[in-house]
């Protein structure tokens, strides 16, 4: 099976529970005669009887004063257990432990199945007729409506911030919670009947106050589009990432983004990057917007703001408006663009978008 579903720790809780209703010690072990959980301080002299056992077609066996008991996954034996006693009560023990791990096998199986088979699909690594069969048989509706949400939490010391997640959502049985990599989680949900954009806020901003009450200082969250058909669901997934990088740029002071509110930072952020510095030095020549000084700059974006309303921006910037209109004026020479002309607002406006898009694709070059 390589990597073992259930942790020893689940196993260690089990084997405490049922000695502390039973009063027997038991010890858990893999078919290496490695104890992977136990009740019992040392059971080395044992491994040699167990790696018999192991070997032997019995199901169970009594030797050394203790009984044996095989747990498989799937016809393939996955661990040994080991019970202190030759009674009757003993034996019932071994049985009832058996039966649980069993029972845990199995149902971890199906949760790591999911999560499995979500994850592929995630990343577009199955086939439809895969995506189909398997979602039939892990009992996953096709033919529902989800939307993926991706959270990326900063914080490397411990990342529990997927089990957060898990627990905020782990009730509801139709909605799941993975990681592809190791800063992002992401839900995929189902969504409700007559549920909106509103709430699809809602819940992202939920996931964010909880992760911040947890210490999380700084956690984003970008959520795709609705999907109608679990094939869909990765497109959902591809739109979430996009909103998780243009949101980076243009609008950093924003917690949570949706694809479907990009506005034109998504077009910019499709355009190949000579394409962009061609469109830079065409409008401003050898300058840059990011030549001006920090007055200019602030100017230009309060002027923006205010709908270009020379008396509202300069209210609010508290300078007299002929100060603003001379500043206005003196962009016009350097650059040839009259930000009162809405065309040339507009050029502007997006050129400082432009810049700022290559100056994020630089940073993240280098």
């Amino acid at each position: 099976m390589g990597e073992r579903m259930i942790s020893n720790q689940v196993l260690q809780d089990t084997v405490d529970g049922i000695k502390s209703i039973s009063r027997t010690d038991l010890c858990i072990m893999d078919t290496e005669g490695k104890a992977v959980a136990s009740t019992l301080s040392d059971v080395s002299e044992y491994v040699e009887s167990v790696m018999i056992f192991a070997q032997s077609l019995a199901e169970s066996q009594m030797m050394q004063g203790h009984q044996f008991f095989k747990v498989f996954d799937e016809n393939q034996l996955e661990y040994i257990i080991l019970v202190k006693g030759e009674t009757d009560d003993a034996y019932m023990v071994g049985k009832l432990a058996a039966f649980q791990i069993q029972n845990l096998l199995v149902a971890y199986k199906e949760r790591f199945d999911k999560d499995n088979f979500i994850k592929n699909l995630l990343l577009d690594n199955l086939l439809l007729v895969d995506i189909y069969n398997r979602s039939k048989k892990l009992h996953i509706d096709i033919e529902v409506k989800r939307i993926v949400y991706i959270i990326e939490t900063i914080k490397d010391k411990d990342n529990n911030s997927l089990e957060i997640v898990r627990s905020l959502f782990a009730t509801k049985s139709h909605d799941f919670v993975t990681a592809v990599d190791e800063k992002n989680i992401i839900l995929v949900r189902e969504v409700r009947p007559g549920e909106g954009l509103d709430d699809f806020y809602k819940t992202a901003n939920v996931v964010l106050d909880t992760l911040k009450s947890a210490d999380y200082d700084k956690v984003n969250v970008a959520l795709g589009t609705v999907v109608d058909d679990i094939k869909e669901v990765s497109r959902s997934y591809k739109e979430a990432k996009m909103a998780l990088a243009v949101g980076k740029i243009f609008y950093e002071e924003e917690s949570v983004v949706a694809y479907s509110n990009l506005g034109i930072g998504r077009l910019i952020y499709q355009l190949p990057l000579p394409l962009c510095k061609m469109f830079i030095k065409e409008i401003f020549e050898n300058k840059s917007p990011d030549d001006f000084d920090e007055e200019t700059l602030t100017t230009i974006n309060k002027f923006f703001e205010n709908n270009l309303n020379v008396s509202e921006t300069s209210r609010q910037l508290y300078i007299h408006r002929n100060t603003l209109v001379y500043r206005l004026d003196k962009l016009q020479k350097q650059t040839n663009l009259d930000l009162r002309v809405f065309e040339d607002a507009i050029t502007f406006k997006i050129a400082l978008m432009v810049v700022k898009y290559m100056k994020y694709m630089e940073s993240i070059e280098f």
